[in-house]
């Protein structure tokens, strides 16, 4: 995969709302598939576009969603492919669909 496409209905100078960062990210780890995970940086660039200026900003707001989204049983957190207490993990962490660990075969994206 050459990585995430930025959302079309994104315009420059558009405010990303929650609701539109909970649903690009339910999107991309819907899409990803069974047993695969989405890095949150993905998330993040595909409404913020390419640049660190963009994404960067999205980062804490993805996460706050991401645990928010764990915790109603929608999404699993993951940390070294295994699922983590959405009120209680550090480091780099991985977006899986609920209920799964992730595998590290062929389409799962690694660590960054």
């Amino acid at each position: 995969m050459s990585g995430p496409e930025q959302n079309p209905d994104r315009k420059p100078g558009r405010t990303v709302d929650e609701t539109l960062i909970e649903t690009t990210l339910l999107d991309l780890v819907d899409g990803r598939g069974p047993g695969k995970t989405v890095c949150p940086s993905e998330v993040a660039r595909a409404l913020g576009g390419p640049h660190p200026d963009g994404w960067g900003r999205l980062m804490q707001p993805v996460r706050r969603i991401a645990v928010r989204l764990a915790k109603a049983g929608r999404i699993t957190i993951l940390r070294k492919g295994r699922p983590v207490d959405p009120d209680d993990f550090r480091g780099v962490y991985r977006l899986g669909p609920a209920g799964g660990e992730a595998s590290s075969g062929p389409g799962s994206q690694p660590e960054v």
